[in-house]
C-alpha cells in the first residue's frame, strides 16, 4: 500500500455523532479497509497539518439489503476515530 494520505481516508465523517464529537476533539473517518494506524495517524497528520494522539478503528459491517425478491449485503467498511492533541483543530466547513 502507497503512504500517500489519499491512499488512507476516504473521506471526514459528517454525521450528527461525528460533529457532537468534534467538541472532545475526536474526528470520524472512513478509511480503506486495510489501513493500519500508524499510516491513518500519518495520513491525518500529513492532510491537516495537526498533531495526532490516537487512532481508534472499527470495521463496520455491511447490512442485509433487499433488491426486489433477492437479499444481498451492503459492502462492509472501516471507520476511524482520530482524536488530536490539546491546541489542534482540524476546520471543517459549515
Amino acid at each position: 500500500m502507497s503512504e500517500h494520505p489519499a491512499d488512507v481516508i476516504k473521506q471526514l465523517l459528517r454525521t450528527e455523532k461525528a460533529t457532537r464529537m468534534m467538541d472532545k476533539r475526536q474526528y470520524l473517518f472512513a478509511v480503506y479497509k486495510n489501513a493500519t494506524k500508524p499510516q491513518i495517524k500519518r495520513a491525518v497528520e500529513q492532510l491537516f497539518k495537526v498533531r495526532v494522539e490516537r487512532v481508534n478503528t472499527a470495521v463496520m459491517e455491511g447490512k442485509p439489503r433487499r433488491v426486489g425478491a433477492r437479499w444481498g449485503y451492503r459492502p462492509s467498511w472501516k471507520k476511524a476515530v482520530v482524536t488530536l492533541a490539546a491546541g489542534s483543530k482540524i476546520e471543517v466547513a459549515a
